[in-house]
């Protein structure tokens, strides 16, 4: 086999990080997600565009951005270096033991649902793996962002994903303190919410998210106002502890809260339901062996 360009020494690297750097347009990113320094990624990516004779980044001293050249080699680069990231994820399958990095991007209340319970044992269990858990409020493109695998709702996961359930169908519960319900009273159908304090959420995107309560067999919306609006759901559940107001959330958020009585659930006969929480992958992607040993665990732990 000829190769017209042959890779010299330590280039396979070079583009690796060359890969990263084009990938955050930011040498001090790359170099976090790399374990290198800033100064090291910077020194990589100019002795290969000195070696290649032509410039891949435009430098400024507030940031990077790539040349004509550099767009051309990263849309070039990117699928074949995929591949062979594939082909060398394949050799899992002839190791003993799971082994590398194993990247999991979920929401908060996922991670204290299904994770944590597992993570000693797991890691005990997978010595030669390192598991690097991202929690996130929005939904990522897990394949752009680099994660092996997610965990959400499965209603919000695209379909092209292969999505593994972990729970039973999962509802949305209006939840206060009794405190709260003491002082304003109970509200007896979801239109009586527009007389109440409620916490609202925001999406990154700015959206307010609405109330979504089943009447009459349809869904109906309810854009309910209040004094407080989070960006994060477990804050919100934590607000309705402190007796701040009603907060609309999944109901495993919640549970810890009440088992211990500190939270009750209102307009409950008119929570939706909606499917569980799955883990899902790329269903173009060799499943690794790290991979395949926490879905067993979590299987495991769940009795599903």
């Amino acid at each position: 086999m000829k190769f017209t360009h042959q890779l010299k020494s330590g280039e396979m690297f070079a583009l690796t990080i060359f890969l990263v750097a084009a990938f955050h347009r930011n040498f001090r990113q790359a170099a976090v997600e790399l374990n290198m320094t800033p100064s090291a990624v910077s020194h990589a990516i100019k002795n290969l565009e000195d070696r290649l004779d032509v410039r891949l980044f435009n430098r400024t001293t507030r940031n990077v951005s790539l040349t004509d050249a550099g767009h051309q080699l990263y849309s070039s680069l990117q699928p074949a270096m995929e591949n062979v990231a594939i082909a060398v994820n394949q050799l899992d399958a002839f190791r003993e033991k799971p082994s590398g990095i194993l990247r999991i991007n979920a929401s908060e209340g996922a991670v204290r649902m299904i994770l944590k319970p597992i993570l000693k044992k797991f890691l005990d269990s997978n010595p030669f793996v390192h598991l690097d858990i991202v929690c996130n409020g929005r939904l990522v493109n897990i394949v752009e962002d680099k994660f092996d695998a997610g965990i959400r709702l499965r209603d919000s996961i695209p379909q092209e994903m292969v999505a593994i359930r972990l729970t039973e169908n999962e509802k949305f519960v209006a939840v206060a303190s009794p405190e709260y319900l003491i002082k304003y009273g109970v509200p007896k159908i979801p239109y009586d919410l527009y007389t109440h304090n409620c916490i609202r959420f925001r999406f990154e995107s700015g959206e307010i998210f609405q109330w979504e309560f089943n009447l009459d067999g349809r869904i109906k919306k309810f854009d309910v106002n209040g004094t407080l609006t989070l960006t994060d759901q477990h804050l919100m559940v934590e607000a309705a502890v402190d007796g701040i107001g009603i907060a609309f959330v999944p109901m495993h958020l919640a549970h810890e809260y009440l088992v211990k009585d500190k939270i009750g659930i209102v307009l409950e006969e008119f929570s939706p339901s909606y499917d569980g929480l799955c883990l899902y992958y790329p269903g173009h992607r060799h499943v690794s062996n790290a991979l395949q040993a926490l879905i067993n665990m979590i299987r495991s732990d769940h009795l599903l």
